[in-house]
C-alpha cells in the first residue's frame, strides 16, 4: 500500500503558481536507487519550478526497495514540498510501478515519467512539458537528428537497443524511434483512456504505453532530446532483453485475431517470466 501520497512539509523555498498553466505530475519509478536518487530528485525540486509557472508535483515510486532509498527520498521531501511518494514493499517491476503511479493522473493536468538514474536532466523534461500542447502524448527520443548525446551507450547495449527498436517496429509498425527513452508526458485524458489497459509490468512497458495510445486514436509527437548515458545500471542486458521480448510478443497476442487461443498457453508464459525472474505481468486487458 502507498506510504506517502502527499507531503505536508513547508521547508524549502514558495513561489506563486500561475494558474494558465498546466499543472505537472512526475513520477520517477525507483528500485534500490539510493546512490542515484538524492541529486536527482534535488535536481528536478530545484529547477521546474524556478523556470515553470504551473504547479509542479514530483512522485516517487518506490517498489521492493531494500537499501535505504525511502530514507534519502525522505530527506529530500522534507527540503522540497514538492517531492512525495508511495511505496510498494514487493518488487512490481518499472512497468508495475508507473501502472501504479498513473493512477494518481487526477492530480495534474499532464504525467510524465523519467528514469531515477538522471538520464533526462530537468531542462530536457521542461522541453517536453511545453511541447505538450502538441500531441496527447510527447516522447523524448535519442535517435532523431538535433539530439544530444553527453554519454552514448556501450556497444553491446547499442546493439541490443537497434536489435529490440527492429522487433517492435516488425510487430507494432509505430513509426516511433526510441520507444524506451526513459521521457514522456502525456495529458491526463489520455492518460485515464489507456491505463485500464496497461499490462506489462517491466522494462518493456513503453511498448505497451504507446501502442495503447496509438490504437486509442490518440497522438503520440517524438521530439529530439538531452540524454547521458548513466554507468551503475543493475539490469542485466540478456535477462532483461529476453523479459522485454516476451512482453511484447505477449502484447501483440493480445490484440491479434489469435488472442482466443491465449488461454491455452498462459501457464508457460508464466513460467517463462517467473524463470527469468521478471516481475509478473498484470492480467490481459478485457477487449
Amino acid at each position: 500500500m502507498p506510504d506517502c501520497l502527499d507531503n505536508e512539509a513547508t521547508v524549502g523555498y514558495t513561489r506563486r503558481v500561475n494558474p494558465g498553466f498546466p499543472s505537472v505530475l512526475l513520477l520517477i519509478p525507483a528500485y534500490n536507487e539510493e546512490r542515484r536518487i538524492g541529486p536527482v530528485l534535488r535536481g528536478y525540486a530545484e529547477f521546474v519550478p524556478r523556470h515553470y509557472e504551473g504547479k509542479f508535483q514530483l512522485v516517487v515510486v518506490l517498489n521492493g526497495c531494500r537499501d535505504n532509498t525511502l530514507a534519502v527520498v525522505r530527506t529530500v521531501a522534507a527540503e522540497f514540498p514538492v517531492v512525495s511518494w508511495v511505496v510498494y514493499p514487493d518488487p512490481i517491476g518499472k512497468g508495475g510501478a508507473l501502472i501504479e503511479g498513473l493512477k494518481l493522473a487526477p492530480r495534474a493536468d499532464l504525467v510524465g515519467y523519467v528514469d531515477a538514474d538522471g538520464a533526462t536532466e530537468p531542462p530536457a523534461f521542461l522541453d517536453l512539458v511545453r511541447r505538450a500542447g502538441e500531441a496527447d502524448c510527447v516522447i523524448g527520443s535519442r535517435w532523431l537528428p538535433g539530439a544530444v548525446l553527453h554519454q552514448v551507450q556501450s556497444g553491446q547495449r547499442r546493439f541490443a537497443s537497434r536489435s529490440f527498436h527492429a522487433i517492435v517496429q516488425l510487430l507494432f509498425r509505430m513509426n516511433i524511434r526510441d520507444t524506451q527513452c526513459g521521457a514522456k508526458i502525456m495529458r491526463r485524458e489520455a492518460v485515464e483512456k489507456i491505463h485500464s489497459s496497461l499490462c506489462v509490468a517491466d522494462m518493456a512497458f513503453d511498448i505497451n504505453l504507446l501502442y495503447l495510445l496509438k490504437r486509442n486514436g490518440l497522438t503520440v509527437l517524438e521530439v529530439p532530446t538531452e540524454w547521458t548515458d548513466k554507468t551503475g545500471s543493475k539490469v542485466s542486458l540478456l535477462r532483461t532483453s529476453l523479459t522485454m521480448l516476451l512482453s511484447v510478443i505477449r502484447v501483440r497476442w493480445i490484440y491479434s485475431p489469435l488472442k482466443c487461443v491465449r488461454p491455452l498457453f498462459a501457464p508457460a508464459e508464466y513460467w517463462l517470466y517467473r524463470k527469468l525472474r521478471a516481475p509478473a505481468p498484470k492480467p490481459d486487458p478485457k477487449q
